[in-house]
């Protein structure tokens, strides 16, 4: 055989051979949805059954908590404005903060591809692991503040990697070093580089101006905002949050009551469909409803990142010495971003009538045609406004801005959530101290803003897979230690002391 022939052989075994993104892709659907090859391995997926496992475990065992407090968790919204306590930034800010992670690309996009995937009757099981997904954000944010810690420079930081430690003790650190390298791999690849691509997309759009230009002007603003730290973030979370959140929900509730009459049909398809296999499998997608987006099972679970270990270490910073106030800060957060938040737009999507088009066949509904993603809201919007701007109709205009600052905030918190986990790290490091933790967290901030020019003009294929993998990479540690402290967690929700189980 001639040196031709011999390359010519080689590149068909390459070609026949699985690809790179094959592998990762079969790595993740076995994760997440139990099937390698398109063919199912497992009757069950397993990142689901573990997190709405411990999630169940975690409820039963505080005997219903976050739903009998959920009332004293509204209350807080306006008593937890002032810090009561040490900490950084006061519990409204912490909750902000975390919600501006948590709100994101998932609540608009990741709702479209549950109703995609198993229509209707999936919000019905989003509504579900919401609720479950409070128990798990409840033990996250009491744990948070039990067992945080001051810095060298005095000040307060915690999450999941400080109460492993401190709350198992040391010989778990072992576990905690893993959590921080998952956390970073996520924070780069779903809380940086999917963020960034996505208000690129977004601005380009809008205004028509070139991805990388949007990624450097998303940059711009990102820096301006991080260099001050968590302060400066919650700070500005604060502000935005509630503001953005508002106006969403506002212009969501406008556009479901132009076509009011559909509503009781909508529901009733939600709950009408709610216990069929097939909106079942999607409901467990939807049901995650968050950071930055996330398509299929893995991105719908996440989307409030209850359980995945980000939101504690906001949380962790709170201006408050009893952790109940803030495990219920957290909760609410996992509420308001899925049952709220997402709801907004699974009716939108239900509810408004417009020319759509499915299967060659016209259909009233934007769920119901051949849109997918974050084009399914938009189109939906875009229904219920028509009123062009530039040859682009109001919806649209409305849910790219909603997009943009949805995504503008989960780069913010995210960039503190990779900063808190490399800094963990770096405190392992023989010879660790407080001039080289801020020269780390400067360069990590700059790195960070990087990530945002380079992320905004990148393909995505691949790196939603890799994406799927590091949360799971990430979760995995943080809901092991979340079993393990459960019987602290309950002492803290019977009003109790516990000691560390060290």
């Amino acid at each position: 055989m001639n040196d031709l022939n011999m390359a010519a052989a080689v590149a068909g075994q390459i070609e026949a051979g699985p690809s790179l993104i094959d592998r990762i892709t079969n790595i993740s659907d076995f994760i997440w949805g139990g099937t390698w090859d398109g063919a199912e391995v497992l009757p069950f997926p397993p990142m689901v059954i573990i997190l709405l496992g411990v999630g169940l475990y975690m409820m039963i065992g505080l005997r219903f908590y976050p739903l009998r407090q959920l009332g004293s968790a509204f209350a807080g919204l306006f008593t937890g404005r002032k810090g009561s306590g040490s900490g950084e930034i006061s519990p409204f800010a912490a909750l902000s903060t975390a919600l501006s992670g948590q709100v994101g690309t998932g609540n608009m996009a990741g709702v479209a591809t549950a109703l995609a995937l198993g229509g209707p009757g999936a919000i019905f099981w989003m509504w579900v692991t919401a609720l479950i997904g409070m128990a798990l954000a409840f033990a996250e944010g009491s744990l948070a503040i039990r067992f945080r810690e001051k810095g060298p420079e005095g000040h307060w930081r915690g999450g999941p990697m400080t109460y492993i430690v401190k709350g198992l003790g040391p010989k778990w650190t072992w576990l905690a070093i893993l959590f921080c390298i998952g956390t970073l791999c996520s924070t780069i690849i779903t809380g940086n580089v999917i963020q960034a691509n996505a208000v690129a997309d977004s601005m380009n759009e809008l205004f028509g101006i070139q991805e990388w230009l949007g990624g450097v002007i998303a940059a711009v603003a990102v820096f301006i905002v991080i260099i001050g730290g968590i302060k400066s973030i919650g700070a500005v979370a604060e502000k935005v949050v509630p503001l953005m959140a508002a106006a969403y929900i506002a212009m969501a509730l406008l556009a479901i009551l132009l076509d009011i009459r559909d509503i009781p049909e909508t529901f009733g398809r939600i709950f009408g469909g709610a216990f069929s296999a097939q909106s079942a499998a999607g409901g467990f997608v939807g049901a995650g409803i968050m950071l930055a987006l996330r398509a299929g099972v893995a991105r719908g679970l996440f989307s409030n990142e209850a359980g995945q270990g980000t939101t504690p270490m906001a949380h962790a910073v709170a201006q408050t010495d009893d952790p109940r106030v803030q495990g219920r800060m957290a909760m609410l957060g996992t509420f308001i971003d899925t049952v709220v938040i997402c709801t907004m737009t699974a009716l939108v999507i239900l509810t408004v009538e417009g020319d759509f088009v499915g299967n060659g066949q016209a259909v009233k509904h934007a769920w119901q045609s051949d849109l997918t993603g974050f084009a399914m809201t938009s189109g939906a919007f875009a229904a219920a406004f028509p009123t062009q701007i530039g040859g682009v109709a109001i919806g649209s205009v409305v849910a790219s801005i909603a997009l943009i600052l949805f995504v503008f905030s989960t780069l913010l918190t995210f960039s503190y959530y990779g900063e808190r986990a490399i800094t963990f790290l770096y405190d392992r490091v023989p010879g660790a101290n407080a001039r080289g933790e801020k020269i780390l967290h400067m360069a990590w901030r700059v790195i960070w803003c990087f990530g945002v020019v380079i992320g905004a003009s990148q393909p995505l294929q691949l790196v939603w897979r890799l994406g799927d993998i590091s949360n799971a990479f990430m979760a995995l540690p943080n809901l092991l230690a979340l079993a393990l402290l459960s019987g602290v967690v309950f002492k803290i929700a019977r009003g109790e002391k516990p000691a560390a189980l060290v």
